[in-house]
Order: structure tokens, then C-alpha cells, then sequence
């Protein structure tokens, strides 16, 4: 218990803070059709305990994913590989950030183990970003890839990736040698929020790295997401999707962003179901072969469901 303490306000003290001098923040109430369900049962206790003997992390525990509980019933997870402190401090992520420690050489084979306890067909991976690799931490995705597709040659495999920033060449050339099945990488937000919400990336260059990725390995499906409620307009969403379009990319995931702690960012509109709707029937006019759009909807929700008749 002291210690589970101890790493909770280590969390609490990474948080960014709101600016000084600025206006006291109005409240807005949570919609009820955008509360998640969570509910124990023994497959929750059951992923958890395979995770743990396992030593790995998840983005579902630590960025605090409303459906943790739905996905960890069904026997589903999104593995967080490079361990779980982040180089950078997004104002809207809850993972801890800090100086992360070096990259766990057993990882990919403990990976593989979970999977395959966890009898998966289907396997998610992200990272927290690591800017301070050489290669972003792309090595450790390409051993992740090849361990599980060691042990299961029939199993699926998405990477929802950073932006490599600093070391694009070199993490595509990696992970070139190994493609996933799926390519994702996440917009997060229109290009006028980008100095607000993602401080240290940039609008273009996450375009960019899903075009040169498409133009290496054209057959591979690439999927982006987005977060609504920072502020955004309606015609600057609409943009955002054609310039993923304009990029190649092929899925999406739009959802909307719940604050984590008093300390992020600050919910600035909650979007009803039906603009949720709207937003995905434009887009297929666009021409995305699939979007997963609606309040709870998060990158990797239903992921399996969302490209198993997209992948051949």
C-alpha cells in the first residue's frame, strides 16, 4: 500500500499544471451516456495477474482508459512496451513522464508469452514516446513483431507508434525490415491546437511519417486518431480528415477526450453521439475504409473487429 502511494504522487507531481494567471476553470457536466462501465470479474483479475508475472505495462491502466473494464473482460489489452515513463509531458496524457529507463531486452519474449496465455489473435502494441533512443524505440517494436510472430504466424499485429521526431529515417528504416499489419499512429487534434495539446510535435510531421510509411510498404493499412473536445470547430475537424486522407491513411478512430486530473488540459465541449455520427459518415465520403467514431471510442477500441475483414 506505501508503496502504490508513493508511485501515485510521483504521477500527481509530473502533472502539468494549469498556467499561471489564468482564468478559474468552469465545470461542465459529464453527459451520462458518456459514463463507461466498469465491472470485476475473474477475466479481469485473470489479465491482470498475466500482465504482472509478465512485467508488462498497459495503455489501458496507465492512461487510464475508460474501457478498461469491457476490454480486459473480453481478454483484451493494449500492450505499453519501453516501459511506462514518457520523454515528454502531452497536457492531456495521464502516463507518467520523467527519465524512462532502458529498454527491457526480455520484453518481446514476455510479450509472447502473454499473448499466447491470454490466447489472442489479435495484439495491439504502443510505447510511451522515447525521444531518447536513436531510434525512438522502433528496435523494440521489431523484436516485439518477431517474437509474437514466432510464436503465432497466424496472429494479427498493430503498432500505434510515436512520432519519432528526431529520428524518423532511422525508426522507418527499422521497422521496414518488419512491417506490422497494421500501421497506426495518432493526429490527436486539429492543426490550431497543436501548440496547445501537443506542445513538442508537430501537425505535419505526424502526417508525413504516415505518408512515407504508405509509400514504403503500400500494401500495409495505416490508421490515425483523433481526440474531440479541446475546442476544435466542426470545419476544422472535416480538414484534419482530408488531410489524413491526402496522407494515405486508411482507418480511423475519433473519440472524445476525457479529462484525467484537475491538473490536464480541461474538457471544453462534450460531443453528442449524432456529431460523432456525422463526422464518420463524411469521412467515409472521403474515402477511409473504416472509422470508429463515438464518445468512448478510443485508438484501439475494437481493433480487431475493425480490421479483420480489411487485412488479407
Amino acid at each position: 500500500m506505501h508503496q502504490q502511494k508513493q508511485q501515485t504522487s510521483a504521477k500527481e507531481a509530473c502533472r502539468p499544471v494549469a498556467a499561471e494567471g489564468a482564468p478559474p476553470p468552469v465545470k461542465i457536466t459529464k453527459p451520462e451516456w458518456l459514463k463507461a462501465r466498469y465491472s470485476c470479474c475473474p477475466e479481469v483479475d485473470r489479465i491482470r495477474q498475466i500482465l504482472r508475472s509478465n512485467k508488462l505495462h498497459t495503455v489501458c491502466e496507465e492512461a487510464t482508459c475508460p474501457n478498461i473494464g469491457e476490454c480486459f473482460k473480453q481478454g483484451t489489452a493494449t500492450f505499453l512496451i519501453l516501459g511506462d515513463t514518457c520523454t515528454r509531458n502531452c497536457p492531456f496524457c495521464d502516463v507518467n513522464h520523467g527519465v524512462p529507463v532502458s529498454p527491457d531486452v526480455n520484453e518481446p519474449e514476455n510479450l509472447a508469452r502473454a499473448v499466447t496465455a491470454m490466447g489472442l489473435r489479435y495484439v495491439v502494441i504502443t510505447s510511451v514516446t522515447r525521444d531518447d533512443l536513436p531510434d525512438g524505440g522502433a528496435g523494440q517494436y521489431s523484436g516485439c513483431i518477431s517474437a509474437l510472430r514466432s510464436e503465432n504466424r497466424e496472429l494479427r499485429i498493430e503498432i500505434l507508434v510515436p512520432d519519432f521526431q528526431g529520428s524518423e529515417d532511422t525508426a522507418l528504416g527499422v521497422l521496414s525490415t518488419n512491417p506490422p499489419d497494421i500501421f497506426n499512429h495518432n493526429l490527436e487534434t486539429v492543426r490550431s491546437l497543436y501548440p496547445t495539446v501537443r506542445p513538442s510535435a508537430d501537425y505535419d510531421g505526424s502526417l508525413r511519417l504516415l505518408r512515407r510509411f504508405k509509400e514504403l510498404h503500400g500494401s500495409t493499412l495505416t490508421k490515425s486518431g483523433i481526440m474531440l473536445g479541446f475546442g476544435e470547430t466542426r470545419d476544422e475537424v472535416f480538414q484534419a480528415l482530408q488531410d489524413l486522407r491526402d496522407h494515405g491513411c486508411d482507418m480511423l478512430t475519433l473519440g472524445q477526450y476525457l479529462q484525467p486530473s484537475k491538473r490536464h488540459l480541461q474538457v471544453q465541449r462534450y460531443i453528442p453521439p449524432e456529431e460523432f455520427f456525422d463526422y464518420r459518415e463524411v469521412g467515409l465520403t472521403m474515402g477511409f475504409s473504416h472509422i470508429e467514431a463515438g464518445p468512448l471510442v478510443r485508438s484501439s477500441y475494437h481493433a480487431a473487429e475493425q480490421a479483420e475483414q480489411r487485412i488479407h
